[in-house]
């Protein structure tokens, strides 16, 4: 029997523990940003890096006095434009603004599919990376190349490890927590392979 794909599990999941794998997901994320905030000395990583904390706070709290929009402002204030600059490194940074805001609305409005976009929107920063990086190399960067690429397939498994750790889950509470953000940033690198 064909094992069903990452997706298709993550929709299988309860509410907290997609909301906590999305996070997840974000931990990876989170270094392509505070590397072009830090390069170009754009934006705030440690705003970013805070209400990515206030987020996993709250799954662990959910009463916790955490005010979604105002990490949501926070966020769209950090997030760069796509105009002001002119270097590949601009658009993970822009990802991973999109994933945590993306995150924070599917929490305020307890939308499930919200947590599956996140995912999705980790693995289409990677297929941007690796596109950009077989571009440049002169190389065809179509269909098959992206699926068949080392960090894609890498991201795949990453994201089926996560998906079976929460399935372990029977609640999210604080050594939960630790291992899951672990277990994302165990191999040192970011999603698209920048080291931490």
């Amino acid at each position: 029997m064909k094992k069903p794909n990452n997706f298709q599990r993550i929709r299988e999941l309860n509410y907290v523990q997609q909301a906590s794998l999305a996070a997840a997901m974000i931990e990876r994320m989170l270094p392509n940003y505070l590397l072009f905030s830090e390069a170009l000395e754009f934006g705030n990583g440690t705003e970013l890096r805070n209400a990515l904390n206030s987020l996993w706070e709250k799954l662990l709290l959910p009463k916790a006095k955490i005010s979604l929009e105002k990490l949501n402002e926070k966020v769209e204030q950090n997030t760069p434009d796509l105009n002001d600059f002119d270097m590949f490194g601009v658009y993970p940074a822009i990802d991973t603004c999109t994933a945590l805001i993306t995150l924070i609305n599917g929490m305020q409005q307890k939308e499930e599919a919200n947590f599956v976009d996140v995912c999705k929107i980790s693995q289409a920063s990677v297929a941007k990376f690796i596109e950009y990086q077989l571009t440049s190399e002169g190389e065809i960067a179509d269909n098959a190349a992206l699926r068949a690429h080392p960090l894609m397939a890498y991201e795949m498994e990453v994201l089926a490890e996560l998906i079976d750790k929460v399935e372990s889950f029977e609640r999210i509470d604080k050594d939960a927590v630790k291992a899951l953000k672990q277990l994302a940033i165990a191999d040192g690198q970011s999603n698209i392979g920048i080291e931490i």
